[in-house]
């Protein structure tokens, strides 16, 4: 089990296109070189990723949310399913300056929200979810079903 350092690091300093210093490239891109990148969620919006991914968006008040600790401890544990599944994972901690993901997703507490390609809300969960129900649900997503057809 990864420390909860380990973990809160992983949440309050995302690898993004100013972490990385690559100011000039596209949240997209970045995530198609590294797909392992955790995202912040003031960083990014739902649009960066309309047709190419997946977004988790994983909502807390606060980073020390044992459930946010939780919920990132069990998507590190099997990102290569989510890569597979073409899933992005963003963060987002701060409430008090609520960035446009949380805006649109009208975020309150812990939430975990998976969004398909076409930008549908496929589930909301007020609690943390493995990657095995996260997996089962992505699977039953009608695009996806396509993809895996034609692969």
């Amino acid at each position: 089990m990864k420390s909860l350092g380990f973990l809160l690091m992983a949440a309050l300093a995302p690898i993004s296109g100013h972490a990385a210093g690559l100011d000039e490239i596209p949240p997209v891109e970045v995530w198609q070189a590294a797909p392992d990148t955790i995202f912040d969620a003031s960083d990014v919006t739902l649009d960066d990723f309309l047709w190419t991914a997946r977004p988790i968006v994983v909502f807390a008040d606060t980073p020390a949310d044992p459930r946010l600790v939780q919920q990132l401890d069990l998507l590190t544990e099997r990102m290569d399913a989510l890569i597979d599944r073409e899933v992005v994972v963003i963060v987002d901690t701060d409430p008090r300056n609520p960035s446009p993901v949380r805006t649109e997703l009208r975020a309150r507490g812990f939430m975990v929200v998976l969004i398909a390609k076409d930008g549908s809300v496929v589930l909301r969960k007020p609690d943390p979810w493995d990657v095995r129900e996260l997996s089962r649900a992505i699977d039953k997503i009608p695009l996806r079903q396509q993809e895996l057809k034609f692969r």
